[in-house]
């Protein structure tokens, strides 16, 4: 059966060769090569061979090696300071709809270089957190 997606996904296309890219790893699962629209020096893509759109979409065995490989590449880079990110779907900030890990080095705290967060925390309370909690628990 033909996926669409597969066709027109532009990592699928990097995967593939269609698209050159700088790879950096390589394994069964994985493929990395670094950002060509960089926060910072340095900023790299892991992404599953798999294509999947969202985490929650890839299989189990597709997980094996994002991490450890997103692991490796953080100690090339030396990058005392750095984020991995992961994010899914438009409202969550995902711009390409294939699962992809972003390592991105951040230089210095006074630097503008890298990725700039927000955390608007929230302030519930320790009921609505603990109801929360065993429903959650009851779905796992």
């Amino acid at each position: 059966m033909f996926d669409r997606s597969l066709a027109s996904c532009l990592f699928c296309k990097i995967i593939k060769g269609d698209i050159p890219s700088f790879k950096l790893v390589e394994t069964e699962k994985v493929f990395s090569f670094l950002d060509i629209g960089p926060l910072s020096k340095g900023h790299a893509l892991v992404i599953p061979k798999y294509h999947a759109e969202k985490f929650h979409q890839l299989p189990d065995e597709d997980l094996a090696d994002l991490l450890p490989t997103a692991k490796k590449i953080a100690l090339a880079l030396g990058a005392e300071n750095y984020n991995i990110l992961q994010n899914n779907g438009r409202i969550a900030h995902q711009e390409v709809d294939h699962v992809h890990f972003h390592i991105i080095p951040k230089p210095s705290a006074t630097d503008s270089e890298g990725l700039v967060v927000g955390w608007p925390a929230q302030k519930p309370s320790m009921d609505e957190l603990k109801k929360f909690h065993e429903e959650l628990i009851s779905k796992l």
